[in-house]
């Protein structure tokens, strides 16, 4: 006897096959049809509501959906086979489409459901066993490849906890450091763990990632695609793409909110605007009007601010994070490039320093008076030869403040340096070899390293902050430049 998932498949072959031999009577009967069953499989009897038969339809939108979205190494995405498929049907994605309508998502809920045995052993579950290989308890074959070597797969273990019951991902049992270095030139970044300077993961299908997040409970991490034009969310438990949102524009680096439920996305597009992106709903809730082109932008770290700067029109512009609604701005005299920020006893912010466009160096801005107090530029190194080629008019393009508040770290593409400034004095006290083209600084949470992409290299230098030597130096993909620190869940 055909279940109702099977009759969604057929009546769906039905609704395709009407649209067309040009039917209009047939092809709205049939897409009604298919509206029946998917009521009758969302809509559970008295009965069905006591018995584990129900499955959890936002646990398989949020969690198990993506993965029929997810590229695998040597593996073609489910999506190309299954909107074809005369059993496990999945819905295309409408033009220009990241994801999948709710109405998309409930026919692919219903026709998954049918290969389902809620509440059994997953290996009861042909949507678990096809794809999974055979020495592991799958079936002989599969016309798509085997996809989970093991029920170890993070992936597989998400089908299998939805059969289970699950309506909400598990908890995690830790959480853990990660350097995460994205790749201007390639489709990968790179996931580095600090304890062993070892290469643990690769971010795979994000082409021409750029700014680099997580969030505050390790469960997600955000990379701007410059490719798509949209905010790409990792599942830290499979380094593999969850949800692509939708963006304004070209995106350049992001921000995360000091609670985790809003990420700010700088546009790179004249005239100038921040999204904001609600981490639950997963969706682009805001643009923010802005005072030119922003190239990075960052939540400070009082979290009561994302301070987003523009090379072409040389402005700090100041957005309330409550209100996300810009509250003043300051023009500059050259374009805004990296920033980084130290606090007040209190924790409120007091200073931005300031990379700036043709400028060997940084600039210091008190946030309170909103003007510029100093500028410190960067010495010539002795006997380092200057680098003047593809500096791409940012001569300084990396700088942080050390997570004590005593030191600011601030690259060099010209000299193939990192300098070291002691704070509040800003005296420089140390040096570091740091490779081709210098770029961005990231620290361990701790303090006690510090991590700079060279993009010349193609490597990522470990530092000790303390003794400001070199640690480990670490093979990355293309053109390395944007880094930063995340905490990753452990389940």
């Amino acid at each position: 006897m055909m279940g109702v998932g099977g009759m969604v498949n057929v009546y769906y072959n039905q609704v395709t096959t009407s649209h067309q031999k040009g039917s209009p009577v047939e092809y709205i009967a049939a897409r009604a049809l298919i509206a029946f069953c998917v009521v009758l499989i969302l809509t559970p009897t008295a009965s069905a509501q006591q018995t584990p038969r129900d499955l959890d339809f936002d646990y398989f939108k949020n969690e198990v959906q993506p993965i029929f979205l997810a590229k695998r190494n040597n593996n073609v995405r489910c999506i190309q086979c299954h909107t074809r498929s005369s059993g496990f049907l999945l819905q295309p994605l409408d033009d220009g489409a990241l994801f999948w309508t709710d109405t998309q998502t409930r026919l692919n809920y219903a026709s998954a459901r049918a290969f389902v045995v809620p509440g059994t052993g997953p290996l009861r579950s042909r949507l678990l066993t096809h794809p999974l290989a055979k020495d592991a308890g799958g079936d002989p074959f599969h016309g798509g490849g085997k996809h989970f070597a093991s029920k170890d797969d993070p992936e597989w273990r998400i089908i299998a906890d939805w059969v289970s019951g699950a309506t909400s991902r598990r908890k995690p049992s830790e959480l853990v450091v990660r350097i995460i270095q994205t790749n201007a030139a390639g489709d990968d970044s790179y996931v580095i763990d600090p304890a062993t300077n070892e290469v643990v993961g690769v971010i795979d299908d994000v082409e021409i990632p750029h700014g680099i997040a997580s969030a505050p409970d390790g469960t997600q991490l955000y990379l701007s695609n410059e490719s798509l034009h949209s905010l790409d969310v990792i599942d830290s438990r499979t380094l593999r793409v969850k949800r692509r949102i939708p963006l304004s524009g070209r995106p350049n680096n992001v921000s995360v909110s000091k609670d985790g439920r809003k990420v700010y996305v700088g546009i790179m597009e004249m005239p100038g605007s921040v999204d904001v992106i609600d981490t639950r709903a997963l969706t682009n809730v805001k643009t923010v009007p802005v005072d030119g082109a922003i190239h990075n932008v960052y939540v400070t770290p009082d979290g009561k601010y994302a301070v987003a700067g523009s090379i072409q029109t040389s402005t700090i512009n100041v957005i309330d994070t409550t209100t996300d609604e810009l509250v003043w701005k300051l023009k500059m005299s050259a374009g805004i490039r990296p920033m980084t920020f130290d606090s007040h006893p209190d924790g409120s912010t007091r200073n931005i320093y300031v990379q700036l466009s043709e400028f060997h160096g940084f600039a210091v801005v008190d946030f309170n008076k909103r003007q510029e107090i100093a500028r410190v530029e960067h010495p010539p190194v002795p006997g380092e030869q200057a680098h003047t080629d593809g500096l791409q008019g940012a001569p300084a393009h990396g700088i942080g403040v050390s997570p004590d508040g005593k030191t600011l770290w601030s690259t060099s593409k010209v000299y193939s340096h990192a300098y070291v400034y002691s704070l509040p004095a800003l005296r420089e006290i140390g040096r570091v070899f740091v490779g081709q083209h210098p770029e961005w600084v990231t620290f361990t949470p701790d303090g006690r390293f510090v991590y700079i992409g060279a993009a010349g290299d193609n490597e990522t230098h470990a530092i000790d902050v303390a003794t400001m030597q070199k640690v480990a130096t670490i093979s990355v993909g293309q053109v390395p430049k944007r880094v930063g620190t995340a905490l990753m869940a452990v389940e």
